[in-house]
């Protein structure tokens, strides 16, 4: 061979779109393309896009390989480079057409490096060389660099995961996943978005729960739509007061994976005070009789396939149905900074419902959530208010179950709202005033 390398440009035709968006496939085939070649490989670093494709290179002793994929068009784009005599790179390109089950390839290779083009240079390598010391690897091992990422067209979320995918499956609603990340533990997304991880899941179910429980302390029957990690009943069952807790949840595999994966989530569906019911929440409202549940929560998922339908006046006017006459809601109220617009509709939407003085926004940090900002709506039906609470209670509560996140100051300033939300909801500052913080409630 008359030059220092060989470049193959290829493009892989009417692939499976689902092989396509599978980042661990991607990643485990690039690097057996390589290894099958007979290249030696370095390290690896794949990143998945959310919703859909995957980009990625696979370093070798004798150059790279890379690629990205446009699963929508079941179409790959690949770039094979290898320096020397000794590694073939058409046998990864046969590898990998297999491999993504392609109908058909094109591609070009180009000599790199012409020989009769080049000037050898003089020099010293020796005076070039990095004489420090390696660290001892295992004889074989790469470095992988694996990468889930959830974007839209203007903000993204990367976590770097081992590369082995723990659960993945589709339902008839939506692809369930569990990622083992190397930041936040197993993650659960559904339809590659993030719902919750090892790390930081007792913020949000955390403060879902215990903010309602503490200023409605009477409640006896609670109703969970949605939620189907159990992160939500396992913090609302600390409650020895509720005699029962529902749970709705329309997709068993959600359940089933954050039993497999996310086991310190899903704890509590043994409890003999939790109903499980594997159907359609919208359905179980509608058929809900009058005045059910003290508390009612909607953990639903963004308002885009099967939860979209817990993002509309009518779920919610029944939802106020079904509350008894001091009954609350709360649901998780998106991102004010992310998702701007939805926020406000539904704030609007509540307060239609349960009319504006019986409507509050409060705030938590979740890192996994876009922006790292998320919103829950406290909307009560009698005379409940989020700040007319108990604070030496929540403060033995929180302490007494070790709680990570909610307390009885975290409770108060949660309703602190910066002056942009504000503006969002148009509304008067909640009223925190003495009468609710100084005495405890019986």
């Amino acid at each position: 061979m008359n030059a220092l390398g060989r470049h193959i440009l290829v493009e892989f035709y009417n692939c499976s779109p689902e092989l396509m968006n599978d980042v661990v496939h991607i990643e485990n085939s690039m690097v057996a393309a390589a290894e099958t070649a007979g290249a030696t490989v370095i390290n690896s670093t794949f990143h998945h896009f959310s919703p859909y494709g995957v980009s990625g290179v696979v370093v070798i002793q004798e150059s790279h390989l890379a690629i990205h994929t446009w699963p929508e068009y079941g179409y790959a784009a690949v770039d094979l480079f290898t320096c020397g005599d000794s590694v073939d790179p058409w046998v990864s390109y046969r590898y990998l057409k297999d491999a993504f089950e392609a109908s058909h390839g094109s591609a070009m290779e180009c000599r790199r490096g012409q020989l009769d083009l080049l000037n050898r240079l003089d020099f010293n390598l020796e005076s070039l060389r990095d004489v420090s010391p390696k660290p001892t690897e295992k004889a074989g091992t790469i470095t992988r660099d694996v990468w889930f990422t959830e974007r839209d067209e203007n903000i993204a979320l990367s976590l770097k995961h081992s590369g082995s995918q723990l659960y993945k499956k589709d339902s008839p609603y939506q692809r369930v996943e569990v990622y083992e990340t190397l930041a936040y533990g197993n993650m659960l997304t559904l339809d590659g978005m993030v719902m919750c991880t090892q790390k930081d899941e007792y913020v949000y179910h955390e403060m879902i729960t215990h903010v309602p429980m503490f200023s409605n302390p009477t409640a006896k029957r609670a109703l969970v739509i949605g939620g189907g990690d159990g992160g939500t009943v396992r913090e609302l069952l600390r409650y020895e007061q509720l005699e029962e807790v529902t749970l709705v949840e329309i997709d068993e595999l959600v359940i089933e994976a954050c039993k497999l994966h996310l086991p310190e989530t899903a704890v509590a569906f043994d409890n003999p005070r939790l109903n499980l019911l594997v159907e359609d929440g919208i359905k179980y409202i509608k058929d809900c009789a009058d005045e059910q549940y003290d508390l009612i929560i909607i953990d639903s998922a963004d308002p885009v396939g099967p939860g979209e339908g817990l993002f509309t006046a009518s779920f919610y006017q029944e939802v106020y149905r079904c509350l008894t006459k001091d009954g609350v809601m709360i649901t998780q109220s998106e991102s004010p900074r992310f998702n701007s617009g939805v926020f406000v509709e539904i704030y609007d939407t509540y307060k239609q419902i349960f009319g504006s003085e019986k409507v509050h926004c409060y705030l938590a940090a979740i890192p996994t959530y876009p922006t790292g900002t998320w919103s829950f709506s406290y909307s009560s039906k009698g005379e409940a208010h989020p700040l007319r609470y108990d604070r030496e209670a929540a403060a033995r509560f929180s302490q007494t179950h070790g709680l990570k996140y909610y307390n009885e100051d975290i409770h108060m300033a949660a309703f602190a709202l910066p002056n942009f939300v504000r503006e969002l909801l148009n509304s008067k500052p909640t009223n925190v005033t003495d009468e609710y913080s100084a005495e405890p409630t019986n």
